[in-house]
């Protein structure tokens, strides 16, 4: 089967490479996104593997229908840039990596932590232009900090687990409670009670109707007062522009961003030799008390191993008439 991986870059070809490839599967590895423009580019492909910014809106998926490809292989837990009505309709199976490291994700979101606490990306730009001083670099201790999750599937109750270790009082918000979580000692609240009562907030939810815009202008406005933010799920969990806003105000002290909500045209591409046309991310790179990585949390040899084998085994199991990890 010929399969076209979309949105791939050296790492994903590493990982690829080195998994248990089947014999009658073909990689070709294509670096440029999956949009209306590359589309062609799929024709005569039975599978397609996409990634989490290529658009996989009901005009693409027509014209990959028409092309040829039958399987929509992606190498993501979430499925929410795919039109499954659309994909339905066009007789187009999805399937997806439902679980790779939680790990990876959930110590990303503490090392967003560490850094926005402890200043450590001031630090290490002031210590590189010779500036010793110690001014402006305060954090806190984490041990008896209120930490609110907000979502408990595997990376956030593996986010749970590791706060808990720092000693950290553990308040969740989750609609289906998970008992690994409650037995750290965490209480399931309302989110507004949630948001009210931590003084750090981790984001692992998936993003769907009701999560669109989770934190907004009202909810930003119900947390404590210097209160950190991280969001290590989804970029339209947050409505962006109204955390500019929080920040100036200081009603936000912290913010940690592994995602955005425009990071589609933006992430996995150099563009440090151009004018940032984003307003609303070039206005959050002023902050002081923000850090932003370019959605890398899922990136470790553990689970890009993961990622590559799961899809594979999923191409496979389609192939052989008996599919698993069906969107």
């Amino acid at each position: 089967m010929r399969t076209l991986l979309y949105s791939s870059q050296t790492y994903d070809r590493d990982s690829f490479l080195a998994a248990d490839v089947p014999s009658d599967v073909e990689l070709h590895f294509q670096p440029a996104r999956l949009t209306l423009d590359t589309v062609a580019l799929a024709d005569q492909y039975e599978v397609v593997c996409a990634f989490i910014n290529d658009d996989l809106g009901a005009p693409v998926l027509e014209r990959l229908a028409a092309g040829g490809t039958r399987l929509i292989a992606l190498r993501s837990a979430g499925f929410n840039h795919v039109d499954l009505p659309a994909a339905k309709r066009l007789g187009l199976e999805v399937v997806r990596v439902p679980a790779y490291s939680p790990h990876a994700v959930a110590e990303h979101a503490v090392a967003l932590i560490m850094s926005l606490n402890r200043h450590l990306h001031r630090d290490y730009n002031r210590t590189r232009d010779g500036d010793f001083t110690l001014h402006g670099l305060t954090g806190f201790d984490l041990v008896g900090k209120t930490v609110g999750v907000v979502g408990t599937g595997q990376i956030g109750a593996t986010f749970a687990r590791i706060m808990a270790g720092f000693g950290c009082r553990l308040l969740a918000y989750d609609p289906c409670p998970a008992e690994q979580v409650e037995a750290l000692g965490a209480r399931y609240l309302p989110l507004e009670q949630v948001l009210a009562e931590s003084q750090i907030i981790s984001l692992h939810c998936p993003l769907n109707e009701h999560t669109r815009h989770l934190i907004n202008r009202q909810s930003l406005s119900g947390m404590q007062r210097g209160a950190m933010l991280i969001n290590t799920g989804r970029g339209a969990l947050v409505d962006t522009p109204a955390l500019i806003d929080a920040l100036k105000s200081g009603q936000l002290g912290y913010l940690g961003l592994d995602v955005y909500e425009e990071e589609a045209q933006l992430f996995f591409e150099d563009r440090s030799d151009l004018p940032l046309q984003d307003d609303v991310l070039a206005r959050l790179l002023t902050f002081p008390n923000v850090v932003i990585t370019a959605h890398q949390a899922f990136l470790t040899r553990e689970a890009l191993g993961a990622i590559a084998q799961t899809t594979l085994d999923n191409i496979a199991g389609w192939a052989s008439g008996s599919p698993q990890n069906l969107v």
